[in-house]
C-alpha cells in the first residue's frame, strides 16, 4: 500500500511540475540562487524617490522617450495631460498641435496658463467624441491601470490616432511579487507609492497580460521601453519580472502611418 502510495504521489508531483513549466514566466527560469537571496534581502524596502540637483521630483521618464518618438508637426492627443508640462514642450521643441483631457480642475486651470489647450473630461467618455484617425498620436501615460474600462480606452486610442504610446506600471515585477508574497500585504514602492487605502489602481496589469492583450487584439508593438534598476532600455523577453514600468509604441496590425508623418 505504502508503495503504491508512492507512486501515486511521484505521478502527482511529476504533473504538478509539468504544469509549472509549462505556466511559468520565462524571466524566473534565469534566476539563480544568490539572486533569490538578493530579492528577498530588498523585500520591503523602498528606494528612494529620484530627484533634479534643486531637490524637485524628477519628471516622469516616459516623458524623454515620447518627445523622441512624436515628429515635428504632429498632432497629439494627451489623456490625463495633468498641468500640461509634456504637451507644452512637446509645442516648444517639435510645434505640435497639441489637445489635452484632464479631469482635476487644477490641472486644467494650469493648462490654461501655460496655453495647452484641454478639455475638462473624463478619458473614458472624451474619447468617443473625436472621429476615427484625427490625431497622429494619443499619449497615455501612467493612467491605464486607473480606469474603469482600459480596454475600450486602447481601443478608442487604436480608433482616434495613427499611432498610440501607453505607458503603465509593471505588477509583475519582482519587488511587487515578493511583497506580497513574502510580507503578505499590498507592494509600495517607489513607483507604486500609495497603499491599498488611496491607491488609484484599479486594473492591476504585468507587462505580460498587456503582452497578451496585443497579439490577441492584432496590435502591433512598434517600439517597448522597460525602467529596469533606474535605468531605461529597449524591452527585453525577461522583462516581465525585471521592469518596475514599461512603455509601448502601438498601432494597428498590417497599418503602419509612421511614413506618412
Amino acid at each position: 500500500m505504502k508503495d503504491r502510495q508512492k507512486t501515486l504521489n511521484l505521478a502527482a508531483m511529476q504533473q504538478l511540475a509539468g504544469l509549472l513549466l509549462n505556466k511559468v514566466d520565462p524571466g524566473l527560469i534565469g534566476i539563480g540562487a544568490e539572486q533569490v537571496r538578493e530579492f528577498l534581502a530588498r523585500v520591503g524596502i523602498t528606494a528612494p524617490a529620484e530627484v533634479v540637483p534643486d531637490g524637485k521630483p524628477l519628471y516622469r521618464w516616459q516623458d524623454k522617450i515620447i518627445e523622441q518618438e512624436i515628429p515635428v508637426g504632429s498632432s497629439v492627443l494627451d489623456l490625463g495631460c495633468g498641468d500640461g508640462e509634456l504637451l507644452a514642450r512637446l509645442s516648444d521643441m517639435k510645434r505640435v498641435k497639441g489637445q489635452g483631457l484632464e479631469m482635476d480642475s487644477e490641472c486644467v486651470m494650469k493648462c490654461v496658463e501655460r496655453g495647452v489647450p484641454v478639455l475638462q473630461i473624463d478619458i473614458e467618455s472624451g474619447l468617443k467624441g473625436f472621429p476615427d484617425y484625427c490625431f497622429d498620436y494619443v499619449v497615455l501615460e501612467e493612467t491605464l491601470q486607473t480606469l474603469q474600462n482600459p480596454e475600450e480606452v486602447l481601443k478608442g486610442m487604436l480608433r482616434v490616432s495613427r499611432c498610440c504610446i501607453v505607458s503603465f506600471p509593471n505588477f509583475g515585477y519582482w519587488r511587487v511579487r515578493l511583497d506580497l508574497a513574502v510580507r503578505g500585504r499590498m507592494p509600495v514602492t517607489e513607483w507604486l507609492p500609495h497603499r491599498w487605502f488611496n491607491t488609484p489602481n484599479i486594473h492591476l496589469l504585468t507587462l505580460q497580460d498587456f503582452l497578451d492583450w496585443t497579439f490577441a487584439n492584432s496590435v502591433r508593438i512598434v517600439e517597448g521601453y522597460a525602467r529596469v534598476d533606474g535605468q531605461v532600455r529597449e524591452l527585453k523577453p525577461e522583462d516581465n519580472i525585471y521592469a518596475e514600468e514599461a512603455l509601448f509604441v502601438l498601432e494597428k496590425e498590417g497599418e503602419s502611418h509612421a511614413q506618412d508623418l
